[in-house]
């Protein structure tokens, strides 16, 4: 594959490892609660699937909610781990000539920030997060995928999707291109792989290596496909 399309959380860092994900919800709940109370879904322990269920049921609140939670992104990923691999496949991918363009349900505020912390920026030809009010531009819809494939003019049968959710292999096969999983916890291969990724692998360092290898194997630019449970493992 010529371009490789990148989720965020996951592959890159976990972004609630330091600020859990709970916490993030329950500030975003202080922030709209008002009179009335907390807003309806506001025991959701998923900040970003509150998100969602407030533009489901108090559009009023929709602008305020996203511009808060970006906010508290950013502060996340002030204390994000990175992800073990992460760093050593934008380097395969820059090294083999493949652009990289990152594409994520968090703000893109909060990923250029992690990126601009740690130095990932040159490794990144783009960053694609949930458009700004717009919670429903969030995957497993194709909108974010689509907007990156366009920036890229390219093909979606010339990029791959990388992510660690069933939710992003839905994105990926709705944009018109394939996925491979990133099995990040257990479970997540046999989900991963049930929604019809086209690998998934356990390790990002595994893929970083895949990269290399085709990039070795090959004199042309597509990604070698890694190993994974469809392979036996």
């Amino acid at each position: 594959m010529r371009h490789v399309l990148l989720d965020f959380d996951g592959p890159v860092c976990s972004v609630f490892a330091g600020f859990p994900a709970p916490d993030v919800a329950r500030r975003l709940v202080e922030v709209l609660s008002g009179p009335d109370g907390p807003p309806l879904g506001h025991e959701e322990p998923d900040p970003l699937a509150l998100l969602r269920r407030i533009a489901d049921e108090r559009e009023d609140l929709v602008s305020v909610a996203d511009e808060t939670l970006a906010q508290l992104e950013v502060e996340a990923v002030n204390l994000a781990r990175p992800t073990p691999g992460g760093v050593a496949f934008l380097e395969a991918c820059a090294a083999s000539g493949r652009p990289v363009w990152m594409v994520s349900n968090n703000a893109t505020v909060a990923i250029e920030r992690y990126l601009s912390t740690h130095g990932l920026g040159r490794f990144v030809a783009g960053q694609f997060g949930r458009v700004s009010g717009q919670p429903k531009s969030m995957k497993p819809s194709p909108r974010l995928l689509s907007a990156a494939i366009r920036a890229a003019e390219a093909k979606p049968s010339e990029c791959i999707f990388v992510g660690d959710a069933v939710r992003d292999v839905e994105a990926a096969h709705a944009a018109g291109m394939e996925a491979i999983g990133y099995a990040n916890k257990p479970g997540k291969d046999k989900a991963l792989t049930e929604a019809g990724a086209l690998a998934v692998v356990a390790s990002m360092d595994d893929l970083a290596r895949a990269v290399v290898g085709g990039a070795q194997a090959s004199a042309g630019p597509s990604l070698g496909r890694p190993r994974g449970p469809k392979d036996g493992q």
